[in-house]
C-alpha cells in the first residue's frame, strides 16, 4: 500500500508510473486526495472539539467551587452538546479513514524506474539467455508421459481421490521430489537464511498484510467458518512474522526461508499449457524472504537473483532471466525479475522463480518500521523470491536428462536420493 505522505508529495510522477503497468491512476489519486483532505479537516474539528471539551470540563468544577450555579449548569449544557458533537465527529472521522484505506488498497505498486512498459508477458525484458539449447532428439517426452513410463506421478489418482492440479507423486518420484526440497534448503541455510516452518494457513490481517487481499482474493482457497486462508505461498506466513513489530537498524538483514505446500486455485486456467505438472493447485515450494533497509533493498535483489540461478546452474538446467514489463508485472511488486528454465519435452520456457522487491509497499500495510540512527522511524522494505518451486522444476528435470534407456539424476541431488538414475 502506497503511504499517504507519498502520494501528497508525489502525485504527478506516480501517475505517470502507474501508467508504465497500463494503470490510468489519476481518477483514483484524486479520490484518494479527497478522502485523505475529509479525513483530516474531520480530524481537525474532532481534536478541537475535544480541546475545548476539556477546558469547560475543567471549568465547571471551578464555577461550582465559587457558587456560580448558573454559569456552572451553562458549561454543563455547553459541555454536553460537545460531547454530542464529538461523537459525531468520531464517527466522521472513521468513516472518512476507512473510506481513504479502502481506496489505497486498489492502488498497485509505483514500478521501479527500470521496469520496462509492455502489455503482456510476452514484451518481458529478457535479460539473458543460453548461447544454445539441447538439440531435439526423437526420443524425448513430456514429463507427464515420462511420469507415467516410470511410475513416478499418477496424474489421474488424483483427479479421482481430490481433483485436477492434485498430483500423487510415487516411489522414486517421490524421493526424487523431497531430494529437491532438502536441497534447497540446506543451499539457503548455507547462504545465511534461518529455516522457518511456518503455519499453513493465515488469517485475514496476514492476507491484508502481504497484498493477497483484497487483490487475489478469488484465488485463495477460504475456510469461511474459521475465516481462515491456505497459503498461496510461504511468503504470507514469513514476512506476517513481522507485522507490528519495530525493528532497529542492527537487526538488518533479516533472512528467513521455508519449505511449505503451496493452494492456488487458479480460476480460469485452461488448455495445454496446465498440463502435467506445469500449473497445480497444490505444489511444493522453497521460499526466501529478506527484510532490508531501504538502502540496501536494490542490491540484495541482485544478489538474491545470482542465487537462485546459482541453484538453477548446480542442477544443470538451461535458464533464462527476465525483467518483468509493467503489463505483466505483480500488484505488489515494484521490481521482479523471472527465471525461466527451457523444457526439452516441450520446447518451450517455463517460469521456475519470481523474485522481487516490494520497497516498502507491503511494510505499509504490515505497520513493519525500523528507528534509523536519529531515533526517527521509517518503513523496512520487503523481497522474497522462489528458490524453488517444485512443479516445473521436477518436469524439466525429468525431461531434460531423459536418455532412451531411463533418467539420469543431476550429481549433487543424488546425496539425497540415494540413487543416480531412473
Amino acid at each position: 500500500m502506497l503511504e499517504i505522505a507519498r502520494i501528497r508529495e508525489n502525485k504527478e510522477a506516480i501517475i505517470e508510473l502507474l501508467k508504465v503497468r497500463n494503470f490510468d491512476g489519476a481518477p483514483l489519486i484524486e479520490k484518494i486526495l479527497k478522502a485523505d483532505e475529509n479525513w483530516r479537516s474531520s480530524k481537525t474539528k474532532l481534536e478541537n472539539v475535544l480541546a475545548e471539551s476539556n477546558g469547560i470540563a475543567k471549568q465547571i468544577g471551578q464555577l461550582f467551587r465559587e457558587g456560580k450555579q448558573v454559569e456552572a449548569n451553562e458549561a454543563k449544557a455547553k459541555g454536553a452538546a460537545l460531547k454530542e458533537e464529538e461523537k459525531v465527529l468520531n464517527d466522521e472521522v472513521g468513516g472518512f479513514a476507512k473510506e481513504l484505506q479502502e481506496l489505497l488498497f486498489e492502488v498497485p505498486n509505483v514500478p521501479h524506474p527500470s521496469v520496462p512498459q509492455g502489455n503482456s508477458d510476452e514484451e518481458n525484458e529478457v535479460i539473458d539467455t543460453p548461447d544454445t539449447l539441447p538439440e531435439k532428439k526423437d526420443f524425448w517426452l513430456p514429463h507427464w508421459e515420462l511420469a507415467k513410463k516410470y511410475d513416478l506421478i499418477d496424474f489421474e489418482l488424483g483427479v479421482k481421490v481430490t481433483g485436477a492440479g492434485f498430483p500423487f507423486y510415487k516411489g522414486k518420484g517421490a524421493r526424487l521430489q523431497r531430494a529437491l526440497i532438502n536441497f534447497f534448503l540446506d543451499e539457503a541455510r548455507d547462504a545465511g537464511y534461518q529455516e522457518i516452518i511456518p503455519p499453513f494457513v493465515v488469517n485475514e490481517n496476514s492476507g491484508y498484510g502481504t497484498g493477497q487481499l483484497p487483490d487475489k482474493e478469488g484465488q485463495m482457497y477460504h475456510d469461511a467458518k474459521d475465516d481462515l486462508y491456505l497459503i498461496p505461498t510461504a511468503e504470507v506466513p514469513l514476512t506476517n512474522m513481522y507485522r507490528d513489530v519495530l525493528l532497529k537498524e542492527k537487526d538488518f538483514p533479516i533472512k528467513l526461508t521455508g519449505y511449505t505446500p503451496c493452494f492456488r486455485r487458479e480460476a480460469g486456467s485452461y488448455g495445454s499449457h496446465v498440463r502435467g505438472l506445469n500449473r497445480l493447485h497444490q505444489f511444493d515450494k522453497v521460499e526466501l524472504v529478506r527484510i532490508e533497509h531501504p538502502n540496501n533493498s536494490y542490491a540484495v535483489l541482485d544478489e538474491m537473483t545470482a542465487y537462485v540461478q546459482g541453484l538453477l546452474k548446480k542442477l544443470g538446467l538451461p535458464y533464462r532471466t527476465l525483467r518483468l514489463c509493467g503489463g505483466d508485472l505483480g500488484f505488489t511488486s515494484a521490481l521482479t525479475y523471472d527465471l525461466e528454465v527451457y523444457s526439452v519435452g516441450q520446447d518451450k520456457w517455463l517460469e521456475v522463480s519470481s523474485i522481487s522487491n516490494f520497497e516498502t509497499f507491503q511494510a505499509n500495510r504490515l505497520k513493519l518500521r525500523f528507528k534509523d540512527e536519529q531515533n526517527k522511524k521509517q518503513l523496512a522494505h520487503t523481497l522474497n523470491g522462489s528458490a524453488l518451486a517444485l512443479p516445473r522444476i521436477l518436469a524439466t528435470l525429468l525431461e531434460n536428462n531423459q536418455s532412451e534407456d531411463g533418467i539420469e539424476i543431476p550429481e549433487v541431488l543424488v546425496p539425497y536420493t540415494g540413487f543416480d538414475k531412473i
